[in-house]
């Protein structure tokens, strides 16, 4: 589904990726664990093309998204993530946090189905043959309600649909961070990456985000995960990536990583967060 190949990534003459060459497979879930400064975040903000990478590629159903030519906003659209610290627009409504995304695309698309038929219709007034105009089965109305119906549906599976009028600095960090995964998950992904979802909470509020993260690998989601939650990792992810100085060190199963790791640097970190 992902093959990650050769992916450096500098900030001037620091490298932060050296060379990471990896595959994720679909329904995979592959937890990214390591001390700070690995390169954990960085190489998967390069996946969602958060960040640019220096050199190698990243192919995402066989297409290079690494290309300048790739369309970010369909890419992210397919690979959704959701940050540590929710990144939700305090000055709209849970609601049109969920709501902002889908629409945007939804228009984006819509206008680019008028665009295309405007040149058919300029086309067919200089040719005798006449092409077919592309159907447009949605309309501006369609695209609103239809996001503002999905959004609603979202936030009743968590639990929040009395929280659609109101905004983010009203909520716990708990259910920012929940509606922080249903605003990407209305976006209908393929691949869900989560950068230390947990770490900004309180700890009384971590377990509704991974009891949210846990319904979501149980339903066969795709998904990457930066964590320190070593428990959840161990419990939930079906491999495990340990990262340190910009490089994969160890790419196991759980029970090899957590019981049995190779790599002396491993054994090291897991013995102070265990």
């Amino acid at each position: 589904m992902i093959d990650v190949i050769n992916l450096r990534k500098a900030y001037g003459s620091t490298e932060v990726l050296k060379g990471i060459t990896t595959t994720i497979r679909q329904g995979e879930k592959i937890a990214i664990i390591g001390p700070s400064g690995s390169g954990k975040s960085t190489f998967l903000r390069c996946l969602n093309r958060m960040e640019e990478p220096t050199s190698g590629s990243i192919l995402f159903e066989g297409r290079d998204i690494t290309d300048r030519k790739a369309d970010i906003d369909e890419h992210r659209r397919q690979m959704g993530m959701v940050f540590q610290h929710f990144n939700l627009f305090n000055n709209k409504t849970v609601l049109e946090n969920i709501m902002l995304a889908p629409v945007y695309l939804g228009l984006r698309d819509l206008r680019r189905l008028k665009r295309r038929n405007r040149l058919v219709r300029l086309r067919n007034l200089f040719h005798g043959e006449k092409l077919p105009l592309h159907p447009i089965e949605t309309s501006k109305a369609r695209i609103r309600e239809e996001a503002r119906e999905n959004a609603l549906r979202l936030l009743k599976r968590i639990g929040l649909e009395d929280k659609a009028n109101a905004y983010p600095s009203t909520l716990s960090g708990g259910q920012k961070q929940r509606i922080a995964i249903v605003r990407a998950l209305a976006m209908n992904p393929k691949v869900m990456l989560f950068d230390e979802p947990t770490s900004a909470l309180d700890p009384e509020m971590v377990g509704e985000v991974l009891d949210l993260i846990r319904q979501l690998a149980d339903e066969g989601m795709t998904m990457v995960i930066v964590t320190h939650e070593m428990g959840f990792a161990r419990e939930v992810a079906t491999r495990v990536l340990f990262m340190d100085g910009g490089n994969i060190l160890e790419d196991d199963t759980p029970e090899r990583i957590f019981t049995n790791p190779r790599h002396p640097r491993t054994r090291e970190f897991l013995s102070k967060v265990l």
